[in-house]
């Protein structure tokens, strides 16, 4: 059975299954009942400095995207930081850390960006016997407002900046959680690893209204008529973190920094795709709250299972595989050729494909043949884009089939070419031919 155990920087659990910072861990009943679930650990909602919490507004905080068959896509949030008391925060984690010393507990931190704000409650953490910090620099609404979450995400000088503060000022491991609310996720990671960061954790949520009221003309969710920006999580946003995941793996610069992985994940699949693009392991906010928290045990239950079937013992057969297939579109292979094939006998013939392709691409699926309603692909005129697959509604009715080396791509009337050929030697890439010059 697959070793399901995790150790990331040093911090252990029992799978690599974290409930990330966010309503779902804003109290020890909740993460109490998060761990009997069967969850590894969880990141304390964001604790703030000593004094008067922040206030939360008192009405609607979620706007939300749903699927035609109205699954839950992506969630809007417009949630602060914890608004309970620092002090009863302290507390309770110190007493969960305690009952259950086999979980790992995380606390995630926002004060201002001065010196002694995060002097003063690195000790008052450390004390509870949390095994780590997370220094939130992700929130984009609310607290970014007051120069903290992505306003300091957003400048690497500034991240480095506290991230050294905290390295100084404390023995927890420290965990630096990017925003993606920035054009190239490269730079932050970049600075987390100057400032001597043990990990980074990404993605926080994405800048966004998910919709407009038309009858108030105010975006939701709606507080007395008027809305404003929130952070976007949810199924919706995980091809934009693994993006970021693998953009920090495969930097040379960022290399082997440890990465806790974030954004979308609902399923096991989801989270072996972000430890297979580098990931130490993953945290989940929206499925838990859409699916309570007995989710996990799907999660670990589906890991388990598949990588038992894949012949991988641990994790660490598993994390970062995929990095080295990751490239640039320059260093794609111009000598691959694949064509679509639909199985017939799988064809509901509702024509999406055909449509879809006429309208909207090459003209490369026949509607009718001999005067009898029938969709099959014109050799000829496919380029092997794979949208027809996309659309399909039936699994694996239409599939791509690589064409051999030395076959006769219809479409050219050229054999296909075995050897690797990218775009930084076409012969219709400018630099490439001032190069030869």
């Amino acid at each position: 059975m697959a070793d399901l155990r995790n150790n990331f920087v040093g911090i252990k659990s029992p799978n690599p299954f974290w409930l990330a910072s966010a309503p779902p861990t804003d109290k020890a009943y909740n993460v109490e009942r998060a761990f009997k679930a069967g969850w590894g650990g969880v990141v304390w909602k964001t604790l703030g400095e000593e004094g008067p919490p922040v206030v939360n507004v008192n009405g609607p905080r979620y706007g939300a995207i749903w699927g035609a068959d109205r699954r839950l896509l992506g969630l809007n949030n417009i949630e602060l930081i914890t608004d309970r008391d620092l002090y009863v925060n302290l507390r309770e984690m110190k007493q969960v850390k305690m009952n259950w010393p086999d979980r790992a507990l995380i606390a995630s931190i926002m004060v201002p960006c001065e010196e002694n704000a995060w002097k003063a409650i690195l000790p008052l953490v450390e004390e509870t016997g949390a095994d780590g910090i997370e220094l939130n620099f992700g929130c984009p609404h609310g607290m970014s407002e007051r120069g903290m979450g992505s306003a300091v995400g957003q400048v690497p000088e500034y991240i480095e900046m506290v991230v050294r503060w905290c390295k100084q000022y404390t023995r927890m491991p420290v965990i630096t959680k990017l925003t993606p609310n920035i054009t190239d996720i490269r730079k932050p990671a970049r600075a987390a690893k100057a400032g001597g960061t043990d990990a980074v954790s990404l993605i926080n949520t994405i800048n966004s209204i998910t919709s407009v009221n038309l009858d108030t003309f105010s975006p939701e969710p709606s507080i007395d008529g008027r809305g404003s920006h929130g952070g976007y999580c949810g199924p919706a946003v995980k091809p934009i973190a693994l993006n970021m995941v693998a953009e920090i793996a495969r930097d040379p610069e960022t290399h082997g920094l440890p990465i806790s992985g974030i954004g979308g994940i609902t399923t096991w699949r989801d989270a072996a795709e972000f430890l297979a693009l580098g990931a130490g392991n993953v945290q989940v906010c929206t499925a838990a709250m859409t699916y309570g928290f007995k989710i996990v045990q799907e999660m670990i239950s589906g890991l388990s299972d598949w990588m038992d079937a894949k012949g991988h013992r641990t994790l660490d057969d598993i994390c970062g595989r995929a990095v080295p297939n990751v490239t640039d579109w320059q260093y794609l292979n111009l000598n691959y050729v694949a064509k679509a094939k639909i199985d017939q006998d799988a064809c509901i013939k509702c024509g999406r494909c055909h449509i879809a392709c006429e309208d909207t691409s090459h003209q490369a699926i026949t509607q009718f043949v001999n005067g009898v309603r029938h969709f099959e692909v014109i050799e000829e005129e496919c380029v092997g884009c794979n949208l027809c697959v996309n659309v399909c509604p039936v699994s694996n009715c239409i599939t791509m089939e690589p064409l051999a080396a030395g076959t006769v791509d219809k479409r050219t009337g050229k054999p296909v070419d075995p050897n690797y050929a990218n775009w930084t030697t076409h012969p219709n890439n400018p630099m490439a031919r001032q190069a030869a010059e």
